[in-house]
């Protein structure tokens, strides 16, 4: 009952959605890895990760992918190559480098689909953030970026952390805080809506 407890603290102070976020200087990430085993079944993984020996957690995820996602380098007896869709609910959103490593694997890896969900965008208040071109380099690879509400907190909370032992309480601004970042990732996300626009124009000769 006490670990249980610490992880329900745990999970409230490092992924609460809050505007000053002191103290926080581990990431949190919970994932999801869904494999099609067949035309009409799924098989899926679960588990949760934290940045260990200097390691930011993204990058770590990335190690342990091999026994994750078994035959993502190879194929199925029929010679078809294994798809896999992984998600992640990660309390910070990725610093540049980790993104741009990211980007770059997920080009090698085409038969992987990433979907991330953050709880807190991680140094993106300047708008020539570093961190905020990693998050562009990101959606351009074709990842999915959204920022976590409350139906992924209560996702979260009833697959990672309490399951059905105790009921999930919003904290007080959750809500807001959560529109306050929507508006910001999408502001920030904006240019390669725009950019993909030019593309679109420039196909068709315009």
């Amino acid at each position: 009952r006490s670990c249980k407890l610490k992880l329900i603290k745990k999970f409230i102070f490092h992924y609460k959605n809050v505007r000053w976020a002191r103290g926080r200087h581990e990431t949190y990430l919970c994932f999801v890895v869904k494999r099609r085993t067949g035309p009409d079944s799924l098989s899926f993984d679960f588990g949760h990760l934290r940045n260990r020996s200097g390691c930011h957690v993204e990058l770590l995820f990335l190690r342990h992918l091999g026994a994750l996602c078994p035959g993502l380098w190879g194929s199925s007896v029929d010679g078809a190559r294994l798809c896999y869709s992984v998600t992640w609910f990660c309390s910070w959103s990725p610093c540049s480098k980790c993104a741009q490593q990211l980007a770059h694997f997920l080009s090698q890896t085409p038969n992987l689909r990433l979907r991330i969900f953050v709880s807190r965008l991680y140094f993106c208040d300047e708008e020539d953030s570093q961190e905020r071109e990693g998050l562009r380099h990101l959606k351009r690879a074709g990842v999915q970026i959204s920022v976590m509400t409350y139906k992924d907190y209560f996702y979260c909370w009833q697959t990672f952390v309490a399951r059905r032992e105790r009921s999930f309480k919003a904290w007080d601004d959750l809500h807001q805080n959560s529109v306050r970042l929507v508006r910001k990732l999408n502001r920030i996300l904006q240019p390669c809506e725009t950019e993909d626009l030019r593309d679109g124009f420039t196909l068709l000769g315009l």
